[in-house]
């Protein structure tokens, strides 16, 4: 069983060597700089981990892993165009570099290419995977289209939040793992339980991200912290920090999220006094997110969707030492040690 790092550099050959030679270039070479920008590639290799901890020969699964990245980074692709972000992984987003005509139609390519690639699965498991990808790929629209309704709501709840963020985040995660158990023909009860962990874990790391963007290291985080604050972004914390607020609390805190800063991070808002920096409205949240306890009930929630994906990886049925090194990359995923 490779360790992560190894199934990772093995994807990362294959990717390199993934044939894009169709022309017009002008569609294609979008498809070819978002695929070079990097990343973890956790979801191609989550599936190929997942097949090998029952079959040994992981090139034979190398299309339907190399079409789960092509489509992950075809939905990247597009949010980037829908959030008018300019940056992706430190390098200009696709609609910066050529235009957003070309982002949205090479993105609409690689959704394509995603399918193909797909449709490389062996005769015996195509329908199941395909059935699955298609499933998962409408679900992980549900929770885009979810996100983008709480972008006007303040009454979000908790509920509705962790069920958008299953939709958008944690059903490709678990899609990828039960495709790789589905194509090394594991029993069903397996495939489940690795799909429930996928889900699970997939649940515990966008938690773990709402709380890192408020109380992160941006040093480790690798972006500036308080973007979900400046935002306004309906995240876990912000969810239930306007739930728990008491009546004081949820005015000061409805205030602050109204008062937008420009470029310069200089308050532009009537509402407040003027001149608040975009520091001053991060560091105001997040001292009622202190008051209110918002961290401790986000860490609690993390720690309880974590043992619950262990408790799943635990139920395959197979020995601890075969599944350790998919343990040891939740792991790491996690931030965690132990």
């Amino acid at each position: 069983m490779k360790t992560a790092a190894e199934t990772l550099a093995f994807f990362n050959n294959a990717l390199a060597a993934m044939p894009l030679d169709r022309k017009p270039e002008g569609l294609y070479a979008p498809v070819k700089y978002v695929l070079s920008l990097g990343g973890k590639r956790i979801r191609p290799v989550l599936m190929l981990m997942a097949y090998e901890l029952f079959r040994e020969d992981i090139e034979s699964i190398l299309p339907t892993a190399l079409g789960i990245e092509t489509y992950h980074n075809y939905t990247l692709l597009h949010d980037d165009v829908m959030d008018k972000a300019d940056m992706r992984r430190g390098k200009p987003t696709v609609h910066r570099v050529w235009n957003e005509n070309t982002a949205i139609l090479s993105g609409d390519a690689m959704l394509v290419l995603a399918y193909q690639l797909m449709g490389q699965a062996k005769a015996e498991h195509l329908k199941a995977v395909l059935d699955l990808f298609t499933e998962t790929a409408l679900e992980i629209g549900e929770g885009q289209q979810y996100d983008m309704d709480f972008e006007t709501r303040m009454d979000v709840k908790e509920e509705e939040y962790i069920e958008m963020i299953r939709l958008k985040t944690s059903v490709l995660l678990a899609c990828a793992l039960k495709l790789g158990a589905i194509q090394a023909d594991a029993p069903a009860a397996d495939a489940d339980h690795l799909y429930r962990f996928g889900e699970n874990l997939g649940l515990a790391f966008q938690l773990q991200d709402d709380l890192l963007d408020v109380y992160g290291d941006p040093a480790t985080f690798g972006k500036n912290i308080g973007g979900d604050i400046l935002e306004g972004k309906k995240t876990f914390m912000l969810i239930n920090a306007l739930q728990l607020a008491n009546p004081e609390q949820r005015e000061a805190l409805e205030r602050w999220l109204a008062t937008p800063v420009d470029a310069d991070g200089i308050g532009t808002s009537g509402c407040c006094p003027k001149g608040q920096s975009a520091t001053e409205k991060i560091a105001a949240v997040t001292a009622l997110y202190n008051q209110i306890g918002v961290r401790q009930l986000a860490e609690q929630r993390i720690t309880a969707y974590f043992e619950e994906a262990f408790k799943d990886l635990d139920a395959v049925a197979l020995p601890a030492e075969r599944k350790q090194p998919l343990r040891d990359l939740a792991l790491s995923l996690m931030g965690r040690k132990h």
